[in-house]
């Protein structure tokens, strides 16, 4: 894809793919294929953008070999069909830079680099770091801007500055701040660099009254209709009808909160709790997708969350 045609498609529902594990630990990489598929059928020609090996997809847990092969395998099965942006972000600058020209050289159309964690850069060295992967590859770069992961966040008028190098196309946005939106799109030219909801669709309901393109959904690994069907409601300014589609969302969101309370206390100095996860994959298996197993130090829910579970998807009508 033509890097003019990626800007154009940087809006509507990013799908945060999950990477199934089988239970000795191993990848399933055909299980990752099946799930691949089943999005395809479901989200071609439309306002879809698939987004292997990021967070949702635990690449911290996975090798560099591990992460390559589901890139090659996403990218094989597309096919052209909707962009494939994977994660690629690494702590050092010379290892995401590898594993986007990676990413480059199987056929995907931009990448995702999260901001740089363990030691956090002066603003000269997390610019240097964006504009030196930026220039290593010739493909799209996306900012993943998230705060809770890395300990540092990179502030509007820095990206506005990133967003002046041509192939910098985009933010994942995850403040939880709507005026740290709000702030960070008007400061930022959307001709260069579109800002993004990061949070999924809640955070996505209040943003997309300014204007925010699309959101990144880990619903969407298993409901893709629901989370498109939010985006369209956006799209048209029908926000009774947003309201009225995020609010069916509502029990399976307080169910994460709920798992995360069984499984706490959390060691998260932010309060940040990754249960969602656990529960993305563990709905996905009931769906009869492939969800599979998590890898530590993710926990995974017990027999009596997942009948609970089971029961708030069927209340949802995605069970029958």
């Amino acid at each position: 894809m033509q890097l003019s045609d990626l800007k154009k498609a940087m809006k509507g529902v990013f799908i945060a793919q999950t990477t199934p594990f089988n239970k000795d630990g191993s990848l399933d990489l055909e299980g990752m294929r099946a799930n691949t598929r089943w999005l395809l059928e479901r989200t071609s020609d439309r306002d879809f953008v698939l987004v292997p090996v990021g967070s949702t997809g635990e690449f911290y847990a996975m090798s560099d070999d591990e992460c390559q092969a589901v890139i090659r395998m996403v990218v094989d099965e597309v096919n052209g069909r909707l962009p494939v942006v994977p994660g690629t972000g690494r702590a050092g600058t010379r290892e995401t830079i590898k594993m986007c020209q990676y990413a480059q050289s199987v056929g995907a159309d931009g990448v995702l680099v999260v901001l740089p964690y363990y030691n956090i850069p002066q603003e000269e060295g997390m610019y240097q770091h964006y504009k030196q992967v930026a220039e290593s590859v010739n493909i799209g770069v996306m900012l993943y801007n998230n705060p809770d992961v890395s300990g540092c966040w990179v502030k509007p008028a820095l990206v506005a500055k990133l967003a002046k190098i041509p192939n910098f196309i985009a933010v994942k946005e995850n403040t939880l701040n709507v005026l740290s939106y709000y702030s960070m799109q008007k400061t930022v030219d959307p001709k260069d660099t579109v800002i993004l909801c990061g949070r999924g669709e809640e955070v996505f309901s209040f943003e997309a009254l300014y204007g925010c393109p699309g959101f990144i959904s880990s619903v969407a690994n298993f409901a893709p209709e629901l989370s498109y069907s939010i985006y369209e409601a956006a799209v048209a300014r029908d926000f009774d009808k947003v309201t009225e589609l995020v609010n069916s969302k509502a029990p399976f969101y307080s169910f994460i909160g709920k798992a995360a309370m069984n499984h706490g206390p959390s060691t998260g100095v932010t309060g940040n709790a990754v249960m969602f996860i656990s529960v993305v994959k563990a709905a996905m298996d009931i769906l009869e997708l492939r969800g599979g197993e998590v890898r530590l130090p993710l926990v995974a829910l017990n027999e009596e969350e997942k009948a609970e579970l089971s029961s708030i998807l069927k209340a949802m009508k995605l069970v029958k």
